[in-house]
């Protein structure tokens, strides 16, 4: 396997091996398209290495049928690599934030409840957070809070928070961040989401 080199070894008196093996929590942020694409893709070598995995999608509807959902599912009851749990907190709005939200913000905070008991219980080794940065953005969760709770969680514990508008608190704190741009969608010119791949 290849391994890279760090550009910079500090002075914390860890360990290689302590410092390769820190939990990361990673941000995958901006316009483009992928940001959950990406955290999904983690979620497949983490189960590869029989992490238990928790996916919390803070936007998706129950109703949508999302091909990730689907895939990780079967890979997780396959009983060859990790376990696989998927719970949705949202009613189908997307980043465009509708009128009426309240029925959103209440879920998205129960959501984020179940979030830290299971941090706190120590159940999952990888935690999606798929749309987590939209609650956060339009302030019906507390972005200190959730740093806070981030720097505190116990154990080997990784987390992937997704979404435009990273708060840049949340940001700098994180130990990984990519911002996706875009550069040109198909939807520039006029084409609406496809199966296969938006979903």
């Amino acid at each position: 396997m290849p391994q890279g080199q760090p550009s910079v070894v500090p002075d914390d008196g860890l360990t290689t091996r302590q410092r390769r093996n820190r939990p990361l929590v990673v941000v995958h942020t901006g316009i483009g398209k992928g940001k959950s694409t990406a955290a999904f893709g983690l979620a497949l070598r983490a189960w590869n290495q029989g992490w238990p995995i928790g996916v919390f999608q803070f936007v998706k509807s129950a109703k949508w049928k999302v091909g990730e959902e689907n895939a990780l599912r079967v890979l997780g009851a396959s009983g060859e690599g990790g376990s696989v749990d998927w719970h949705k907190m949202g009613e189908g709005w997307s980043w465009v934030q509708r009128d009426s939200q309240m029925d959103n913000e209440e879920k998205a905070r129960e959501g984020w409840e179940q979030v830290k008991r299971d941090l706190a219980a120590e159940t999952y080794k990888l935690y999606v957070l798929d749309e987590f940065a939209y609650p956060m953005h339009w302030g019906w969760i507390d972005v200190d809070e959730v740093i806070a709770v981030l720097r505190d969680r116990p154990g080997a514990q990784h987390v992937v928070i997704t979404g435009r508008n990273a708060p840049e608190k949340l940001v700098d704190f994180a130990d990984l961040v990519t911002d996706m741009s875009k550069v040109k969608h198909p939807m520039d010119a006029g084409q609406k989401g496809q199966r296969g791949i938006e979903w």
